[in-house]
């Protein structure tokens, strides 16, 4: 079963995503995909972790490649975020920019294969109509592409609007 959760930045997403979880058996993973850049960064990854202390998770901290990674089978998993998974598949460190739709889709894939319950959460990006550089427009809509094809795949999708989570596709488990 893979649930998809899509929202604003700082809407609530991570919380209820381990709400959701915290219902599923475990082995529980969370599977970190943002590479944590500064101070903020760090603030932001510790401040993460001290919200999953205590409730079984084993964190994996994995920025790109998710085609490869095992799981042991039956198991529950966050993963958190498409949008800093997408952006590490797409700009590598020497500026180099490549289409990381396939990529994306075929690691979540696999993650899913593995899992008994996934649930995934993405960001809302590019309903502002701003016109953007090149590379950026690019990862709008490479995110869009992506949180579509995910919308499509996942047996319930909900949206967090501040914090309140609207039901777009499918249930939520009791």
């Amino acid at each position: 079963m893979m649930i998809l959760l899509c929202g604003g930045a700082a809407n609530g997403k991570s919380s209820f995503a381990e709400a959701l979880c915290m219902q599923f058996p475990e082995p529980r993973f969370y599977l970190a995909a943002m590479q944590p850049y500064g101070e903020e960064g760090e603030a932001r990854t510790k401040r993460h972790r001290a919200m999953r202390e205590g409730k079984g998770f084993t964190t994996i901290e994995r920025y790109t490649d998710y085609a490869s990674l095992t799981l042991p089978a039956h198991a529950t998993a966050l993963l958190e975020c498409i949008a800093n998974l997408t952006a590490n598949e797409m700009f590598d460190a020497c500026g180099n920019v490549t289409d990381p739709v396939e990529r994306v889709l075929s690691g979540v894939a696999a993650v899913e294969r593995q899992c008994e319950h996934l649930v995934v959460i993405t960001n809302d990006v590019g309903g502002d109509g701003c016109i953007y550089a090149p590379e950026t427009a690019a990862y709008i809509d490479a995110m869009g592409r992506i949180n579509a094809a995910l919308a499509a795949r996942a047996d319930t999708v909900v949206e967090l609007v501040a914090g309140i989570p609207i039901l777009l596709k499918g249930e939520l488990p009791q």
